[in-house]
């Protein structure tokens, strides 16, 4: 037990877009985290794969190759954005302790991603951020913490923004 200290953890932190993810990583860099210890983040965001258009769609629209170039550029971007505001996020919290972390940018359904990623690199932990969707919302949109939760091999770590960090613009 004391060699798998010494070795420290590895943690897959889902981030996407939201607020939700956003205040996931930094609870999970103030409250799991230790910051004397060997662990290692995988900062992890799913990029929809892009929709696969033929030539002219139902309605007669013509999609050209520089349109499909273009939002593939746009997809990029975003992924880009995602990873730079999380790493910000990290270096921010942490203040240079020599906590490693890893980005990975991954193509699919983030439920898929997050749980294929978890097996695959043999994370000791995955933590995901809740949106607090009602039992409605969560049935036509499905979730994906509670996907994740049914579905990895080890522990899942879903942290909700509480309501009064939702309007808080520091987390």
């Amino acid at each position: 037990m004391a060699g798998d200290e010494a070795k420290g953890r590895k943690i897959l932190v889902a981030v996407d877009e939201g607020e939700e993810s956003a205040y996931a990583l930094s609870w999970c860099l103030k409250n799991v985290v230790d910051q004397n210890s060997n662990d290692t983040l995988v900062l992890i965001y799913a990029k929809q794969t892009p929709p696969v258009y033929p030539a002219m769609d139902g309605t007669g629209y013509l999609f050209s190759s520089e349109i499909i170039a273009s939002m593939e550029r746009y997809g990029n971007a975003v992924a880009d954005s995602v990873m730079e505001k999380a790493m910000r996020l990290c270096k921010e919290v942490i203040h240079d302790v020599g906590l490693r972390w890893k980005t990975r940018v991954e193509n699919g359904d983030p439920r898929d991603v997050i749980c294929k990623m978890a097996d695959k690199l043999g994370v000791d932990m995955v933590v995901i951020g809740s949106h607090g969707y009602g039992i409605i919302k969560r049935a036509f949109l499905g979730s994906v913490s509670n996907h994740c939760a049914q579905n990895v091999k080890c522990p899942v770590l879903i942290v909700k923004m509480p309501k009064s960090a939702a309007s808080s613009p520091n987390e």
